[in-house]
């Protein structure tokens, strides 16, 4: 019997494919904290991130058995693509809405610690009131912005991979992420967290 904890996300996806279904359940152990809070991040609703989650984890089994995952890069990241896509259909499907309401509890805080990676090590926060306080700027974002800020800096997504990952241009990702480091710097400014803020970006 094949030994799961060892082997890679991208061997795992391939042992489904060929009949194993532990496999999957290995992956979907491994992948689900990382992709439910990237939703959850963008969508900013439990409900509707739960919703989002299933749903792209019904398209990842379907692509998988169809034979359309190619093990050319990470597992994770094509599952995120596959999970911005979702999340695209629903902003199209309703834009006549206001898709998603902000609401107390539902912001930045409710994703886990552990899933919050920042690369550059001089940005570790010690403090956690800045990194509330951030958190609750980046909602503020626009969404296209606020999902390149998480790719990047939680994590650690090349601007190649957040390209491939959103569908676009590697130029337009360093444009979104430009413009939002823009606007959070303008709302740090006005929440006079500047300082903090400058700290973490750099």
């Amino acid at each position: 019997m094949k030994n799961l904890a060892v082997m890679t996300d991208e061997e795992l996806a391939l042992s489904y494919v060929n009949g194993d279904n532990r496999a999957f359940d290995e992956l979907l152990l491994r992948n689900q904290s990382k992709i439910f809070s990237y939703i959850l991040f963008v969508v900013r609703d439990r409900d509707t991130a739960d919703d989002v989650f299933q749903e792209t984890f019904v398209k990842v089994v379907v692509k998988l058995q169809q034979g359309k995952y190619v093990p050319s890069g990470k597992f994770s990241a094509w599952v995120l693509r596959i999970a911005h896509n979702v999340i695209m259909d629903l902003y199209r499907g309703q834009k006549s809405q206001k898709i998603i309401d902000a609401v107390d509890d539902n912001d930045l805080s409710n994703i886990a610690g552990n899933d919050l990676i920042i690369g550059n090590v001089e940005s570790q926060f010690v403090n956690t009131q800045v990194m509330s306080d951030v958190r609750k700027m980046m909602n503020l974002l626009p969404t296209t912005q606020r999902e390149v800020v998480y790719m990047r800096y939680f994590q650690q997504m090349s601007f190649k991979e957040i390209a491939d990952t959103t569908n676009v241009s590697i130029n337009t990702s360093l444009g979104r992420m430009r413009y939002a480091i823009l606007n959070l710097r303008k709302l740090a400014t006005e929440k006079n967290l500047l300082s903090d803020f400058e700290h973490i970006a750099s």
